[in-house]
């Protein structure tokens, strides 16, 4: 007589590193096939908060020195990192929070800074004013358009867990920004009556040591644009629901709040919460699913499909679609850490980026 069946995994992950330091989140691959990982600075130690990983080791990106802040303010130096993207031509971005430990923000601290990956150099460091970047302000996701303007424009998620949420639009050429969809009703966690996760079959709250639970408060954090550029989809973290609007609504500064929130549509239930959000030159859009180990993916239809299931992947974060025809996804176990756990730490090491195959490239909007 057999024993019981187990959960069947779908698809096919390829270990590409394991990390035995700081739990990493996000992801990105040069056309080339370098790969970028950062680390942030929730509580584990970190060395460097930017690495590049070359022949299986983690190396300080672009050099150590950019990994040494003087303080939760250095416009010249990277505080703490949630993001990592190349863009369509092939240059990565540095997505800094200026907010370790989710601490509140100072001027030049929150900041996006651009790497020139042929000379390994900085070439442009893009910090935010007061009202854009707000004290509250947690700088989560990035994507590009470089066919807007003199030079592109990039849109990012404001996750905020106790402060106001949005979109935040940058003119890549003047540095200038500002925020959209500001504390609009589609960028906020929903409360437990309308959604309650399950991670590892376990109710997901933020669970302290001493005194009541209470549920994950964060707001717009996976972030992809469309194929042809024409609109951003967004996902609370503490939602089954993504949104998207258009992004010539949020790239005019001459839009008012009112009139880009009215482009503004919910794109349904897609049935499981997601950290990170990415998208093809295929016309497919890819969610992590955190609370089914699972990366799933909406096809042009609207059909959904698993792309992959796999009880490895714990706490799948961020995503990455290269031009190798492969996504690449960290999977680092955000939920197992204290703040969940009744200030127990149940992460075991390693944490790991995988790959699975998509046959299909990134979303590559440039001139």
């Amino acid at each position: 007589m057999s024993g019981p069946v187990g959960d069947e995994p779908v698809g096919e992950l390829e270990l590409v590193h394991t990390f035995t330091g700081p739990m990493p989140t996000g992801v990105s691959v040069s056309h080339s096939g370098r790969i970028f990982v950062n680390f942030p600075k929730w509580g584990d130690e970190v060395p460097a908060t930017v690495v590049e990983l070359r022949d299986g080791q983690e190396v300080p990106y672009p050099d150590q020195a950019w990994n040494d802040p003087s303080g939760d303010d250095d416009a010249g130096a990277f505080v703490s990192v949630q993001s990592i993207v190349v863009d369509p031509a092939d240059r990565l971005w540095v997505l800094d929070t200026g907010s370790p430990m989710f601490q509140p923000t100072k001027p030049g601290g929150p900041k996006l800074v651009r790497v020139d990956l042929e000379t390994d150099t900085v070439a442009q460091v893009i910090t935010f004013p007061a009202d854009v970047a707000l004290p509250t302000t947690y700088l989560n996701d990035v994507r590009f358009d470089l066919r807007r303007g003199e030079s592109g424009v990039a849109y990012i998620t404001d996750s905020a867990d106790s402060g106001p949420n949005g979109i935040i639009v940058v003119d890549l050429a003047s540095g200038a920004s500002w925020r959209r969809l500001h504390d609009h009703p589609s960028t906020k966690a929903e409360p437990l009556t309308a959604f309650r996760p399950v991670v590892e079959g376990r109710p997901f709250l933020e669970r302290p040591a001493d005194g009541p639970p209470k549920p994950v408060g964060m707001g717009s954090d996976g972030i992809a644009i469309s194929a042809d550029g024409s609109r951003l989809h967004y996902c609370p973290l503490a939602s089954r629901r993504w949104y998207s609007v258009s992004t010539e609504a949020l790239a005019d500064p001459g839009v008012t709040q009112e009139a880009a929130a009215a482009t503004v549509v919910d794109e349904g239930d897609k049935g499981t919460a997601s950290d990170g959000l990415e998208s093809d030159d295929a016309g497919r859009f890819y969610l992590t699913s955190y609370e089914h180990n699972a990366v799933l993916r909406r096809l042009p239809d609207g059909e959904y499909e698993t792309l992959v299931h796999d009880p490895r992947l714990l706490w799948p974060d961020t995503m990455s679609v290269a031009t190798d025809g492969y996504l690449y996804v960290t999977a680092n176990q955000l939920h197992r850490q204290p703040q969940y756990q009744r200030g127990q730490d149940l992460r075991r090491k390693p944490y790991a980026l995988f790959r699975t195959r998509i046959d299909a490239g990134p979303v590559l909007l440039r001139r």
